[in-house]
C-alpha cells in the first residue's frame, strides 16, 4: 500500500502554508495524504568487566495513528476515519490501515499510512477535514526523528503527481506531547485548500484530539 516517491516532491510547505487543490484552474477530484515517520533510535554505552566499552544503537518501533475527522460549517463533529473505521460513511475517505512500527532502518521514502480522498463524493455538509497523528503507545513526539505528510494528486494505487510535502523533524518543543495536528482541508465556494499545521496538542487520544480541534482549529 506504500507510495514510493519517484516523482518531484512538489511544494515544500512550512507551518501555516496553504495550497489550493486545483490543477490548471480545475478542482482536483482525487487526492491522497501519505503519512511517514521514523522509529526511535537511542545509542547506549555498553561495557564488559568495566574494561571493554562500546556503543549500541537500539531501535524502538513507533505506533502512530493517522486519523481524519470531518466537521460542518457550524463546527459540529461529523465522523472520523481511522484504524478501526477505514472508510467514511459516504465512501469518499478510505484509510490504508494501521502501521505499528514506523521506519526502523531510516527514511525509506515510503508512506506508512495513506488516506485516499475522493473530493467529488465528500458529503456536502463537510466543510473542514482535519488530519492528525496520535501516539498509540504514548511515545513522545520529541523522540520521533521525523514525521511527514505528502499531498498527492490521484489515489494510492495510481499517483499522478506529488503536490506538496510537509516535513517535521523532532523538536524539543514537542516534549511531553503525544498528539499532533498535521494539517486540514477546507472547502469554500466549492474549492478545497490544504493548510500545513504541524502543532503538538495536549491531547492523549483520538477523542481528546477531536475536542481540541473543535475548540482551536475550525
Amino acid at each position: 500500500m506504500a507510495i514510493e516517491l519517484n516523482k518531484k516532491t512538489g511544494i515544500n510547505l512550512k507551518k501555516g502554508s496553504t495550497i489550493s487543490l486545483e490543477k490548471a484552474g480545475k478542482q482536483l477530484e482525487y487526492v491522497c495524504l501519505g503519512l511517514n515517520w521514523g522509529a526511535i533510535e537511542r545509542r547506549e554505552q555498553q561495557s564488559f568487566l568495566g574494561i571493554f566499552k562500546w556503543e549500541d544503537r537500539k531501535t524502538w518501533s513507533v505506533d502512530l495513528d493517522a486519523s481524519i475527522s470531518t466537521f460542518d460549517a457550524n463546527k459540529n463533529y461529523l465522523e472520523t476515519v481511522y484504524y478501526r473505521k477505514l472508510e467514511s460513511d459516504d465512501g469518499s475517505i478510505i484509510h490504508s490501515g494501521d502501521d505499528i512500527s514506523g521506519d526502523r532502518d531510516g527514511d525509506d521514502d515510503r508512506d506508512n499510512e495513506i488516506i485516499d480522498l475522493d473530493l467529488t463524493k465528500v458529503d456536502e455538509k463537510v466543510e473542514t477535514i482535519v488530519l492528525y497523528l496520535n501516539s498509540f503507545k504514548g511515545q513522545d513526539f520529541a523522540e520521533v526523528p521525523y514525521a511527514r505528510v505528502r499531498v498527492f494528486e490521484g489515489m494510492r494505487h495510481r499517483v499522478d503527481n506529488v503536490l506538496a510535502t510537509f516535513n517535521l523533524a523532532s523538536d524539543p518543543q514537542f516534549a511531553g506531547f503525544v498528539s499532533m495536528v498535521m494539517g486540514k482541508l477546507t472547502r469554500k465556494n466549492g474549492t478545497w485548500n490544504f493548510e500545513a499545521i504541524g502543532d503538538p496538542i495536549p491531547a492523549k487520544n483520538i477523542e481528546e484530539t477531536i475536542q481540541h480541534v473543535r475548540e482551536h482549529y475550525l
